[in-house]
C-alpha cells in the first residue's frame, strides 16, 4: 500500500503509513466546516497526534478513542486532560524536545509559539505548553507539522535535529504566523515539500496562498503542495509527490 498525506481541512492531517496504518494530526473533523462530508467519519486511526489544546484541534480526540482506541500522542498536561474528561483511551503523554517510539513511529515534540488550553465548564484549562510534532516512520520522510506558531529562530535548529524533508506550516495569520512567517520558517527548514494549511477556514484568515507563494525565494516556489483538501498526496521516501 502506497503512503499518503490527506489534509483534512484547517490544520488536520491523516497520514496513511506505508503498511496502512493511520495517524491523524489535531483531530477537528465533525464539525469542520470545510472537511468533505466524505471524510468526517474515519474508517481508521491507529494514531493521534496532537500539538496543543483547542477546540480547532482536539474536538474529535473522544470520537477516535471511543472508535478506534488509538496511541494518542501529545504533552503531559493535555493528554492528562484529555484522558480523564474521555475516561479511557491510550494517551502517551510526552514533553518538548522528547522523541517516543510508538508502535513502530517515532513522535517528537518540538517548540511552538502560541497558546493552548482545553474547554471545561469552568472555562479554559491550560494544557501545556504548544508543540510542533515530528513523525519518523519507515519507508517515507520524516514529516513536520509545526502546529499554530509563529515563526522563530529555532525552526533552524528543527531543520539541524530532525532534517524534515516534509513540512506542513500555517500561513492564515491571526492566530498564527501569516504569508511572511510562514516563508521565513521555509526559508530556515529549507524542506522537499512544504503543505500551507491553517487558512481559508474562517473570514480572518487568509483566504489563499498567494501572497505566502510571493513571499517565498523562487527556488522553495515550486516545492510548495497546495493541497486540496480531501486530495490524497503521495508521501514518499523522498518527500511529496
Amino acid at each position: 500500500m502506497s503512503a499518503k498525506i490527506t489534509w483534512l481541512g484547517h490544520a488536520t492531517f491523516q497520514l496513511t503509513l506505508p503498511d496502512g496504518r493511520v495517524a491523524i494530526i489535531d483531530p477537528w473533523i465533525s464539525d469542520n466546516p470545510v472537511c468533505p462530508d466524505r471524510l468526517k467519519k474515519p474508517e481508521r486511526c491507529d494514531f493521534v497526534l496532537l500539538t496543543h489544546g483547542h477546540f480547532d484541534h482536539v474536538a474529535d480526540v473522544k470520537m477516535l478513542v471511543e472508535a478506534f482506541d488509538p496511541a494518542v500522542v501529545g504533552n503531559f498536561e493535555l493528554c492528562s486532560i484529555l484522558e480523564k474528561q474521555i475516561g479511557k483511551g491510550r494517551f502517551n503523554g510526552m514533553n518538548t524536545g522528547g522523541t517516543q517510539p510508538v508502535d513502530g513511529i517515532n513522535v517528537s515534540l518540538t517548540q511552538a509559539f502560541h497558546s493552548s488550553s482545553v474547554d471545561s465548564p469552568n472555562g479554559p484549562v491550560y494544557a501545556g505548553m504548544p508543540n510542533g510534532v515530528v513523525v519518523e516512520a519507515d519507508g517515507v520522510a520524516t514529516l513536520y507539522h509545526a502546529g499554530d506558531t509563529d515563526v522563530f529562530g529555532d525552526m533552524a535548529l528543527v531543520a539541524r535535529v530532525f532534517e524534515p524533508k516534509v513540512c506542513i506550516l500555517p500561513i492564515g495569520g491571526f492566530y498564527t504566523m501569516g504569508a511572511k512567517g510562514g516563508a521565513i520558517a521555509a526559508e530556515m527548514l529549507d524542506p522537499k515539500a512544504i503543505i500551507p494549511c491553517h487558512y481559508k477556514t474562517f473570514p480572518i484568515l487568509a483566504q489563499s496562498l498567494n501572497d505566502f507563494r510571493e513571499a517565498l525565494p523562487a527556488e522553495l516556489r515550486d516545492r510548495v503542495f497546495a493541497a486540496e483538501i480531501g486530495r490524497e498526496l503521495a508521501w514518499t521516501a523522498d518527500g511529496v509527490d
